[in-house]
């Protein structure tokens, strides 16, 4: 069995890899950053390959797909955030933002996608948010349009796959915050109320092979969810303001990613 998983070099995805490795799985580590890959690779051991690529870029994800060859498992994890007010947060990194975090989600599902309904065998996992449940994020706008795109178009291809009943399954992971280096990217801190990556990264695979689709890890999350359902968009987007704008702790913008 072999697993690829983006944004590899922290986090969810790294805690994810050395979950798989574990369980047996060849991988292929996908990120930006070599160094990271490297030390991954040498505690983990075993069959792993690295990829350092910029996924942002069309081309470099055809490349990880050639690379990357048969596969049975693809977790699209790399993304990150841009805080601050639309107006003032800077175009270039959010179209960046957008590339990694929508559209090489896009092209690799729907690369591998095809080869796993021809052998009608394979799981893939998107990483959304629970952002993606909101009409919208203030102070994170562009990021929770991007995540809602994931659980929608997640949520729209596994109920084909299920309406071919394809052994394919799609699911889409809807964390709250997690304790990441997507806090220091973006500018929050999550540290008081985020939930361990290691613990979301176990929850979300254990779910992935057991078929859910819409994978939502934490009590307070699932409630959440809940009440976004009973509120007006109204009330929802000035909860969302409230929330985000205590959480700024470095000013500045995003200008990186895994």
């Amino acid at each position: 069995m072999k697993a690829l998983i983006t944004g590899a070099s922290s986090g969810m995805g790294r805690d994810m890899a050395r979950i798989l490795s574990k369980q047996g799985y060849d991988l292929v580590l996908v990120a930006r950053r070599r160094d990271r890959l490297e030390e991954l690779k040498n505690e983990l051991g075993g069959n792993v390959e690295i990829l350092s690529l910029d996924i942002s870029r069309e081309e470099n994800c055809h490349e990880v797909y050639r690379a990357a060859g048969d596969i049975d498992v693809l977790i699209n994890n790399a993304g990150f955030g841009a805080f601050g007010e639309f107006s003032e947060t800077d175009l270039a990194t959010e179209m960046n933002m957008l590339d990694v975090n929508v559209r090489a989600m896009h092209i690799l599902m729907k690369l591998f996608l095809n080869d796993f309904i021809k052998k009608d065998h394979g799981n893939i996992l998107n990483v959304a948010s629970a952002a993606a449940f909101m009409p919208g994020g203030p102070l994170l706008d562009s990021y929770y349009a991007g995540k809602a795109y994931i659980l929608s178009l997640t949520r729209g291809v596994s109920k084909e796959l299920k309406k071919a009943k394809s052994k394919v399954r799609v699911a889409a992971l809807c964390p709250g915050p997690v304790q990441t280096e997507f806090e220091m990217v973006a500018g929050v801190d999550f540290s008081s109320v985020g939930l361990k990556s290691e613990y979301v990264a176990r929850y979300a695979l254990d779910k992935l092979f057991k078929g859910k689709t819409v994978i939502v890890p934490g009590v307070l999350v699932k409630i959440g969810r809940f009440i976004t359902r009973m509120l007006p968009d109204c009330a929802l987007l000035s909860a969302a303001y409230i929330i985000q704008a205590p959480r700024r702790r470095i000013a500045g913008k995003a200008d990186q990613h895994e």
